[in-house]
């Protein structure tokens, strides 16, 4: 019970975690969307997409940079967590991390020429996956935890 109280344990627990639901709905998005999209309530819909850029498809094409680069950043971040006293911090970092290696997991592993999978249609914002709902969850639950403890996180 001991190893719970870790920041750096929560950490990645929590990344393991995201990693673990992301790739699972990528396999099932893949095994199911392939030949139809699901409509679920009003413009949201299940619909399979691959992502050869990053958000929104900036940068489309360019998969051996944006590789490079979102590897740099989960080291820095992983690097950081070491120095990570509180448990909201380490979710919020676990998160992130989790849902940056779970698109990494996509371009280097998955046989989609570097591309992400993404999966949930909202009709006004770009298709995205749970890896991506990981991040941005992940970077609110660190700017609300270190702003509510007056704690700066850089």
């Amino acid at each position: 019970m001991r190893l719970l109280k870790s920041p750096r344990a929560i950490a990645s627990l929590a990344a393991a975690c995201v990693i673990a639901i992301d790739q699972v709905t990528k396999t099932l998005a893949e095994a199911n969307l392939a030949t139809h999209s699901i409509k679920i309530l009003g413009p949201l819909s299940l619909k399979l997409f691959y992502n050869s850029g990053v958000a929104d498809s900036i940068a489309t094409g360019n998969v051996a940079v944006i590789t490079i680069i979102e590897l740099l950043v989960i080291a820095g971040m992983i690097f950081y967590v070491r120095r990570i006293r509180s448990t909201g911090l380490a979710v919020g970092f676990g998160m992130v991390i989790g849902g940056a290696l779970g698109n990494i997991t996509d371009r280097l592993f998955r046989h989609n020429h570097g591309s992400v999978i993404d999966f949930i249609y909202s009709g006004f914002w770009p298709t995205f996956n749970l890896a991506d709902s990981a991040v941005v969850i992940g970077i609110i639950v660190i700017l609300f935890t270190s702003r509510s403890k007056g704690k700066r996180i850089v």
